[in-house]
């Protein structure tokens, strides 16, 4: 099975043989006079068979894109009770802005709400389907839109905690100036972005969301946007880097952050930990280094 056109994110749900794969936005990114209608399949999540390729399902998050939101998000597979009712479902922090819970046996669209601040669509309808506002499409003279083409969210994966059933997400508080133009001759391998960006700024935070009511828990605010990904632990911490090269374990009731190191590099993975021998070791990527830090072993309540 070959799957052209998508990239990170994939997730694969083994019980029920199903791999959900998102994919990228359509061409040219900020101009959308050349490719009419909702541009199907792009923007989206796709359920397929992995032994045949199959399409299950699919659910698409931006119809016709023109902010270059591609579904490159990875996506989160939980089994929640919503409404009183047990649900499998998938979970997703949106590129465009919106979290959302989808049911992952047949794609049908469960509920969405803003994560980050959107001004380009105040709410989804009953299928999931953006309410856009006006005047935030891409224009010539460019048009301010929240958030900016990386999103509320990026390729760096959030976390979810089964147990505190809470979200965690290194979300960006950006927006910036979209222009369009129509692109001009295509050549094979060339890029087609009809159009450029600009006046690029924002913060970030990292937010614990509760993925039945949509309700924010708690935050940790950070002067910039991050592309750090996040890692939860049976134990309760979670673990994630801001801005400025700082990453932190905090407390995942409450945000109540516990520890901070600073690294010498930007972030653009996910912290990660693993066994060797009998101690745990928190990792952690930063610009071309990796380190390593030793975990240490909980303290049985008997022996404190």
């Amino acid at each position: 099975m070959r799957i052209a056109g998508t990239h990170r994110g994939k997730a694969l749900d083994a019980k029920r043989g199903v791999v959900f794969v998102p994919t990228g936005s359509a061409a040219a990114d900020f101009y959308g006079g050349n490719r009419l209608g909702d541009n199907l399949y792009t923007a989206s999540v796709v359920a397929l068979d992995p032994d045949t390729g199959r399409l299950r399902w699919h659910f698409q998050y931006t119809p016709h894109d023109e902010h270059d939101w591609d579904s490159n998000q990875v996506q989160v597979l939980a089994d929640l009770t919503i409404g009183g009712r047990a649900r499998k479902t998938l979970i997703t922090a949106n590129r465009n802005g919106f979290l959302y819970v989808l049911d992952r046996t047949n794609g049908s669209f469960i509920q969405a709400k803003p994560y980050v601040t959107t001004t380009w669509a105040k709410d989804v309808d009953a299928r999931g389907r953006p309410i856009e506002l006006p005047n935030q499409r891409p224009t010539p003279e460019g048009t301010r839109t929240c958030p900016d083409l990386a999103g509320g969210s990026s390729f760096t994966s959030p976390s979810f905690d089964p147990v505190r059933r809470l979200f965690f997400v290194s979300a960006r508080e950006t927006c910036q100036m979209y222009a369009s133009r129509p692109p001009g001759k295509y050549e094979l391998g060339d890029l087609m972005i009809g159009g450029s960006t600009f006046d690029r700024g924002g913060t970030g935070a990292l937010r614990a969301i509760d993925p039945v009511t949509l309700e924010r828990k708690w935050e940790v605010p950070y002067g910039g946007p991050s592309y750090s990904g996040v890692l939860s632990t049976a134990s309760g911490l979670v673990f994630a880097g801001d801005h400025g090269s700082t990453l932190m374990a905090v407390k995942a009731d409450t945000g109540q952050k516990l520890w901070s190191h600073r690294l010498p590099g930007a972030f653009w993975g996910a912290p990660s930990t693993v066994m060797v021998d009998t101690r745990q070791l928190l990792l952690m990527p930063a610009g071309q280094t990796l380190t390593a830090f030793a975990l240490a072993p909980l303290t049985p309540p008997s022996a404190r």
